[in-house]
């Protein structure tokens, strides 16, 4: 699947209503657990108001709803998850991506409890929504790129393991160049734009707005937390948490330190990439001594773990991409139909 986002022709879609478009978007134990069932109880702090006009009480009530809804996630994201997932590993990388509808699910329902269905939403809105989409584009790319180069280096390894019995001190050579580059790759992620003042006529669009900042956040924090995890690179993943964490709320940083944490303890490294390392070294040293038929056995066994999380985890971004990208369709289609009525 090719996940590629025409910018400048969505640009040009959106020139009605976006004018100004053209610029790059840019963008833990006990104590972990304690700090963790506060913040749960500790949902997203209301922003800061830059409006004369204060939502009535019904829609921060809603506004309030959705964000409980969302520390909710967050912290089961950490604090409970699914059976048989452990953290830092490709299945616990395909639950964070699943965390980002479910956002999007809170936030539908928040549409239909204050009755503001896209039909209705102010200019300001429809471009603050193409914005963070678009946004969450762009990291899914980035995303899509670092699954590629890891499955290239899964079809390399498997290259050297056949090169044993003829060749085994290329396969030797080959095996010892994997393992001391952890098979990195490059970790860039596309910069975080800076949270924008909120400027609307309506309380609704206000609300809504601000529940935006909400899924802006959470989709930056998530899609970064899933390339530093696919790019085995701890020290670019700790520079990238320094530069970016000043966009987040209290709650989210909570979460993130937790996480931080587990990442440093197990050296950035997926679980699968460790597996894989360890199965490299005792290969390594059978032939050294003549044998290894059992670990190549066992590393096979481990590239194909790798093979089938990658899989997994490169169908549930393919899938949100396409759902992230039929919901700008609908806008657009909805925008489109206003504008000739």
């Amino acid at each position: 699947m090719v996940l590629f986002v025409q910018k400048h022709c969505l640009a040009h879609r959106l020139s009605p209503i976006q004018e100004n478009h053209n610029h790059h978007l840019h963008r833990s134990s006990e104590a972990n657990s304690a700090s963790l069932q506060a913040f749960s109880h500790n949902p997203f702090s209301k922003l800061e108001n830059h409006n004369h006009h204060q939502p009535s009480e019904a829609l921060l009530v809603s506004l309030q709803a959705f964000r409980s809804h969302v520390s909710n996630y967050l912290c089961q994201l950490y604090l409970e998850p699914k059976p048989g997932v452990e953290f830092f590993s490709l299945t616990w990388i395909q639950q964070c991506l699943q965390l980002i509808p479910m956002v999007s699910q809170a936030f539908a329902k928040l549409l239909v409890e204050i009755d503001y269905p896209k039909s209705k939403w102010e200019a300001s809105s429809i471009d603050e929504y193409l914005n963070y989409t678009l946004n969450l584009l762009e990291l899914l790319n980035s995303i899509s790129s670092s699954l590629s180069h890891l499955s290239q280096a899964r079809l390399s390894l498997s290259y050297a393991i056949s090169l044993i019995k003829d060749s085994p001190s290329l396969a030797i050579e080959r095996l010892q160049q994997f393992r001391s580059e952890n098979l990195n790759t490059e970790f860039k992620v596309p910069q975080i734009e800076p949270i924008k003042e909120i400027f609307c006529s309506g309380e609704e669009d206000r609300t809504i707005q601000e529940a935006m900042v909400d899924m802006k956040k959470i989709g930056s924090w998530v899609c970064e937390v899933v390339l530093s995890s696919l790019c085995s690179d701890l020290n670019s993943f700790m520079e990238t948490r320094k530069s970016s964490i000043g966009f987040f709320d209290s709650s989210l940083i909570t979460l993130d330190s937790c996480v931080s944490k587990e990442v440093v303890e197990k050296q950035g490294t997926l679980k699968e990439v460790r597996e894989i390392n360890e199965a490299i070294d005792c290969l390594v040293s059978a032939m050294a001594h003549k044998e290894g038929d059992d670990q190549a056995k066992e590393l096979k066994r481990r590239l194909e773990v790798l093979e089938k999380g990658l899989m997994d985890v490169k169908n549930e971004g393919d899938s949100l991409f396409s759902e992230i990208l039929a919901a700008r369709n609908e806008l657009l289609e909805i925008f489109r139909s206003n504008s000739t009525t």
